[in-house]
């Protein structure tokens, strides 16, 4: 009955927020335990206000968008081009790691991450939501098995572990905090959310209590498989001292201390799961923000044809995953990046990259807080106390991420 929320989940939880994860869990322990906990609350409203805003209304995102104003179009537009470019190699690369290591002998890094790249465009192109929400059910069940077997093996510190709940801040760990916080699970699919739901048929608030349900379910699952990450982050690198590489090459190092610490098996169990997170955020991506795009050049269509507010979006009608825009964006995110996997990113686009995605979850956070206690949402359903206060407290822990994702850039 659920699903789009483990679809999202399951997307925004990539190999960059798993070791992210693990390098915070290594350098303090269980002691940040509380702000992976305070995360998935955060990732819970920014999600439910997302898909409410849908239901509510019967409208998506980026109509209640457009009515703020033309400079979300302009934004939105920049933003979702130059993402797609550089996320897209991006997704590739990290999806090719875990297969180099399994099978060294068979293909170069680059190429296969252009095989995942093909292998993802293909899947998506042929299936609709319903396949595309199943195959990401599995993706999230071997991510699941594995890094919670992997916590086990490790035997947890449980007292440890619940003193971790307690909120504490200790030297040098405000920007782990904030990351972890802000981190996992958080990117431009939290928006893709309230389309995967209109996919999945679900269109009117008759199917409120459903999406909060589905919501609550999917990120509790990833509190705890983040939660499994941190215990091995805090029992097989934290007392060892073990330095984890930046970026998704971290798994990697992680992979030589579970084979040295418990053997063969286990390390490939893990790589196993290292892939089924990384192709899920591949797939997850190249279907919701598609689904996205293919909106976005409708809604613009519509506008010139001076119909902005009529009718029911393509992804409710469901023709949106056969549309020019939907697999025109499949395309744009498949075959350009792949000479960025032949290219150090030139320095201009990373920073342009940068900066653009170090707003869009500000953005997103506060354009929801401005559309929901509007009259553009039905009264029953504009934000009560509870909301405003998780989405605030979003909208200001963004801000402050986006302020240090900025700081460090290579300007």
């Amino acid at each position: 009955m659920i699903g789009p929320g483990i679809v999202v989940a399951a997307t925004g939880v990539g190999a960059g927020d798993l070791v992210a994860t693990l390098i915070a869990g290594s350098k303090f322990g269980y002691t940040l335990l509380w702000a992976a906990v305070v995360g998935c609350i955060v990732k819970i409203a920014l999600a439910e206000a997302t898909g409410r805003w849908h239901l509510a209304t019967g409208r998506t995102i980026f109509d209640g968008w457009r009515s703020l104003g033309p400079w979300t179009t302009v934004y939105f537009a920049v933003y979702v081009v130059l993402w797609g470019f550089v996320y897209g190699a991006t997704a590739m690369s990290s999806s090719a790691l875990p297969l180099q290591a399994l099978f060294p002998d068979v293909l170069g890094l680059k190429w296969w991450a252009i095989l995942t790249g093909l292998v993802g465009l293909l899947f998506v192109w042929t299936n609709r939501y319903a396949i595309v929400e199943k195959i990401m059910m599995v993706f999230v069940g071997v991510m699941f098995v594995v890094v919670v077997y992997v916590a086990v093996r490790v035997a947890p510190d449980l007292p440890d572990a619940f003193a971790g709940l307690l909120p504490v801040l200790p030297s040098g760990s405000i920007v782990y905090t904030l990351g972890l916080v802000g981190g996992v699970g958080g990117t431009i699919t939290m928006a893709a959310y309230g389309y995967w739901i209109n996919a999945k048929g679900w269109t009117d608030s008759g199917w409120m209590r459903m999406m909060r349900l589905d919501n609550r379910v999917a990120y509790v699952t990833t509190g705890v498989f983040v939660v499994a990450m941190l215990i091995i982050g805090a029992e097989l690198l934290h007392a060892s001292h073990t330095a984890l590489a930046s970026g998704d090459k971290g798994l990697l190092d992680l992979d030589e201390v579970l084979e040295q610490r418990f053997g063969r098996f286990t390390s490939t169990l893990f790589l196993v799961g290292f892939f089924a997170a990384s192709f899920s955020s591949l797939v997850g991506v190249w279907h919701g923000v598609s689904l996205m795009f293919s909106d976005f050049v409708e809604r613009l269509r519509a506008a010139r044809a001076g119909t902005a507010d009529g009718g029911v979006s393509e992804v409710a009608r469901g023709d949106a995953e056969r549309s020019w825009p939907f697999r025109g964006y499949l395309l744009w995110l498949t075959f350009p990046p792949m000479a960025l996997l032949f290219l150090d990113q030139p320095f201009g686009l990373v920073i342009a990259y940068g900066v653009l995605g170090a707003f869009f979850m500000p953005f997103l956070a506060l354009t929801l807080l401005w559309m929901l206690n509007s009259t553009r949402t039905p009264r029953e359903w504009r934000n009560g106390w509870l909301s405003n206060t998780l989405l605030a407290l979003s909208a200001l822990l963004f801000l402050v991420l986006c302020v240090q994702e900025l700081r460090d850039l290579p300007w």
